[in-house]
């Protein structure tokens, strides 16, 4: 048995969550490659060293002082050094390499990323095992994506030749030869890769939480722990809010089978989330999660006869690509389409896509609907159940929520519906009742 274990702002933001994260470790021999991330919030309004860095690079590129940041910068880490009563360790070096770099040379990924760089060498100290620097086994493409091949054959051949390792999470080596991060919350992505590399048996990303929750609970109150989920209806759960994993960390142990398992650093005991490609597990209810955004606006175009017009989505579509604009969700009648798109996005270019669209395909009318949210009903339960649609309305008619859209996919994996922004979080709530229950009626 090999397990990875990823671990979280928030399980690594004192010493004495360090001491916690040991003992995990040290309680099962298989776990042998740590990723940590850099430390996060020790209470309540405390800062995460991250966010600490990136003002220390924005200080610098307003050539501002950075003494007193970097001072309290590390600060941090020094606290946990001693905390760790780690006498012959010291990273007063490397600060004074991050805060020459700031000086002559500031770049805003090298920064952030030394959060985690600095986090992993205490780490891997702490523990007594390898520490490799994630910028030379991850790599970036031209394009700024992930470099797949290089970093399997790079990262693979580098944890083969040690037992135990700590590979620090969220960056690597772009293709212009500086640090490039993924984006916040990446230190999920490599520990991924990481897993991929080495053929784990399991991939354990630990956190603050035990486990992924089916509704968000700033919305519900003491929502239910999903027991299993697939890598599929967490993808749709991920792109839709829902923010334990970072969407991107499914893909590289999925391609390989390797499971993950949610864990929580505070309470070791929990079993957490297993999050699978398939299960046999039946889940406890019909749906997995609930989650959604808000933000939305939907464009609903109309013209007679569209069924029988060969092109007419085309035309629609090649009308936003034209103005760099994508599409959440495209629901269709006879002779009407709605296309679901970002405010944000669309907006400000309105009415050169609404120009476009007449040019191209020539409807009867366009309307413009703002201030739409999106929910998402999510569920391997829902194929077998019959009435999930019929419950879901009367959940969203009792709590007096207009319905103005609603998409399923073929698979019969979710349910997508329109409501006012007004109304989602009374809509996430009455969806939750519905299907789940209420410990207080919230």
């Amino acid at each position: 048995m090999k397990k990875v274990v990823k671990f979280g702002g928030s399980s690594l933001a004192s010493a004495d969550q360090f001491k916690k994260v040991g003992d995990i470790i040290r309680a099962d021999e298989s776990r042998v490659y740590v990723v940590p991330s850099a430390p996060g919030k020790r209470f309540n309004g405390d800062t995460k060293v991250t966010d600490m860095l990136l003002e220390a690079y924005e200080m610098a590129v307003e050539g501002k002082d950075l003494a007193s940041q970097i001072a309290k910068i590390k600060a941090r880490y020094d606290e946990i050094i001693e905390g760790l009563e780690l006498t012959d360790f010291s990273l007063d070096e490397d600060f004074e390499i991050i805060a020459d770099k700031l000086a002559n040379d500031p770049q805003k990924d090298y920064t952030a990323s030394r959060g985690e760089y600095l986090n992993g060498k205490i780490m891997a100290r702490y523990l007594g095992v390898t520490f490799i620097d994630a910028a030379e086994v991850i790599f970036f493409n031209e394009e700024g994506g992930l470099n797949p091949y290089k970093t399997q054959k790079v990262l693979s051949k580098r944890l083969a030749e040690c037992e135990r390792a700590v590979v620090p999470g969220f960056y690597g080596l772009g293709k212009d030869g500086n640090v490039q991060t993924f984006s916040r919350g990446g230190s999920d992505v490599t520990g991924s890769l990481v897993a991929q590399a080495c053929k784990a048996d399991l991939y354990e990303n630990w956190t603050d939480v035990s486990g992924f929750l089916v509704a968000d609970p700033r919305l519900v109150e003491e929502p239910e722990t999903i027991k299993y989920i697939t890598y599929r209806e967490l993808r749709e759960l991920s792109y839709m809010g829902a923010s334990v994993l970072h969407e991107d960390a499914i893909f590289p142990v999925r391609h390989c089978g390797i499971p993950i398992n949610i864990r929580n650093t505070n309470r070791p005991q929990d079993e957490g989330t297993w999050i699978v490609e398939a299960t046999g597990q039946k889940p406890d209810y019909v749906v997995t999660g609930i989650a959604g955004k808000k933000g939305f606006c939907t464009m609903l175009i109309t013209k007679a006869m569209m069924n029988s017009e060969i092109g007419f989505g085309r035309k629609v579509l090649q009308a936003l690509e034209d103005s760099q604009i994508s599409f959440e969700h495209m629901p269709s009648g006879i002779d009407t389409m709605t296309v679901v798109i970002h405010e944000d996005e669309f907006l400000e270019k309105e009415q050169q896509v609404i120009s476009a669209i007449h040019r191209y395909a020539s409807p009867d009318s366009i309307e413009i609907e703002t201030d739409l949210a999106l929910v998402a009903v999510v569920g391997r339960g829902m194929r077998s159940a019959s009435g999930t649609a019929g419950k879901l309305f009367s959940a969203l008619a009792d709590a007096n929520v207009n319905v103005k859209m609603i998409d399923q996919g073929s698979s019969e994996l979710n349910i997508i519906i329109g409501v006012r922004n007004c109304d989602f979080e009374k809509a996430i709530r009455a969806i939750y009742r519905k299907f789940v229950g209420s410990k207080s009626g919230k």
